[in-house]
């Protein structure tokens, strides 16, 4: 079998193969908490902090673009949940339709997100 193309395009945190066997790679066994420079790690390190959610919706004729201001919450991979004091509501917002995120304030990021500083 030719793994030509699994050898060559390794992501981070992927598995390399060896003989049909998953062997860890070394950016999978050293990142536990934090992986690299992700969405969810620094919105992790905002909460708390007010924010305006840019975010488009293609297939929806009645949400085409939609901004959501609240509170960070919480985040996770493939999610973000804002609370609006103003009205109540909580939004539970899918990262993959998020264009952009502004801050009101200096976002807080850490070093350990970018290699080699």
């Amino acid at each position: 079998m030719n793994n030509s193309f699994s050898n060559q395009n390794n992501f981070p945190g992927a598995p390399l193969y060896s003989g049909g066997t998953a062997v860890p790679n070394q950016q999978m066994q050293n990142n536990t908490q934090f992986e690299q420079s992700y969405i969810e790690n620094i919105l992790r390190l905002n909460r708390g902090k007010k924010v305006e959610i840019y975010a488009s919706y293609p297939d929806s004729t009645e949400w085409r673009d939609k901004v959501f201001s609240g509170i960070i919450e919480q985040s996770g991979r493939d999610h973000i949940i804002l609370s609006d004091p103003k009205t109540g509501n909580w939004y539970l917002i899918l990262i993959i339709y998020v264009d952009y995120i502004k801050f009101d304030e200096r976002i807080i990021s850490s070093s350990e997100f970018y290699p080699n500083n």
